[in-house]
C-alpha cells in the first residue's frame, strides 16, 4: 500500500459514451449524474462521517464528469481508505461503506466496458482506476463472541414467546436484544424510556464492529450524578493543600526534573 499524506482536493471522474456521445459536464444523463453525486457523498463521508458534505466544495470539471471535492485535509480516514485501494483485496481494510461503493462502481463497470470511474489527486495523477478489468475483492467476514456494556435508552421490551430489549444508544443506532423472560420479570425497576447499562454477549463482526445475536446478561448499575457540595468541598481541600505553594506549576516540574 502507497503511503498518503491528507490533502485538501480530491478528484472523482466517471468516463462513459452514451448514444456515440462522450458523456461530460455538457452530455450526461440526469440518473448517472444523481447517482454519481450520491455516490461520491457518500464515499466522502464513509461510516464515521469524518467529512461533513454540507462543508465540502464541489466543482465540475470538463474531461469526462469530474467532481473536485475541497475542503478534506484534516480527513485522514478518507486519505488512508484511498491509499489503501492501490491493493485489489483492499475492500475488507477500508470503511465499509466507501467499499460499498467500489463495489457499485465496478459493478457498473463490469456490465458496461464504456464505464471508468477514477480518483485522482489535485494535480490529476490517477490514484485508483476502476474499469471492466477490475477485480476489488473483500475477504470474507469474521465474526467474534465478545462482551460488551452497551449504554443507551430502552425503548421497549419483552415479548410473548421470545422477549427481547430494543436499546437505543447514544449515537442513534437500534440494537435489539435478547433476554431470558424470568430476568426481565424480575425488574422490580420501571426501565422502559430510561437510560441503561446492559451486559451483553454478542458476536462482532472484526472489520466493522457491528454486533449480532445479542443476548443480555444483566442490567449493571448506572447512576452518574453531579453533587455539587461534594465537588466544591474538594476544591476547598485542594486549595488548602496548595496554598504554601506560591507556583504549582513550577513546583511539579522541579520533582519530575529531580525524579529523571
Amino acid at each position: 500500500m502507497l503511503s498518503m499524506k491528507p490533502a485538501d482536493n480530491l478528484r472523482f471522474a466517471v468516463r462513459d459514451r452514451i448514444n456515440n456521445v462522450d458523456v461530460g459536464p455538457k452530455h450526461v444523463p440526469l440518473n448517472l449524474l444523481g447517482e454519481f453525486q450520491k455516490d461520491v457523498s457518500d464515499f466522502l463521508q464513509g461510516s464515521s462521517r469524518d467529512v461533513n458534505s454540507a462543508d465540502v466544495l464541489v466543482s465540475i470539471d470538463e474531461g469526462s464528469l469530474v467532481l473536485v471535492a475541497a475542503g478534506l485535509l484534516t480527513a485522514s480516514t478518507l486519505w488512508s481508505d484511498v491509499a489503501q485501494l492501490t491493493n485489489p483485496d483492499s475492500l475488507g481494510a477500508i470503511d465499509p461503506k466507501r467499499a460499498a461503493v467500489v463495489e457499485r462502481w465496478q459493478a457498473q463497470a463490469h456490465s458496461n466496458p464504456n464505464r471508468i470511474y477514477r480518483l485522482e489527486d489535485a494535480g490529476k495523477h490517477v490514484l485508483t482506476t476502476i474499469n471492466a478489468n477490475s477485480n476489488f475483492t473483500q475477504l470474507a467476514d469474521t465474526w467474534v463472541m465478545v462482551e460488551k456494556y452497551l449504554h443507551g435508552q430502552i425503548v421497549d421490551w419483552g415479548g410473548k414467546t421470545k422477549a427481547n430489549i430494543h436499546l437505543v444508544l447514544e449515537n442513534g443506532k437500534n440494537l435489539i436484544v435478547s433476554a431470558a423472560q424470568q430476568l426481565l420479570a424480575q425488574e422490580s425497576e420501571n426501565r422502559l424510556y430510561r437510560s441503561a447499562l446492559l451486559h451483553v454477549t454478542a458476536e462482532e463482526n472484526l472489520r466493522t464492529g457491528e454486533l449480532r445475536n445479542l443476548s443480555l446478561r444483566a442490567f449493571e448499575s448506572h447512576h452518574p450524578t453531579y453533587d455539587e457540595d461534594e465537588f466544591q468541598q474538594m476544591v476547598h481541600k485542594g486549595t488548602a493543600a496548595w496554598k504554601n505553594i506560591p507556583n504549582a506549576a513550577q513546583w511539579v516540574e522541579s520533582l519530575r526534573s529531580e525524579s529523571a
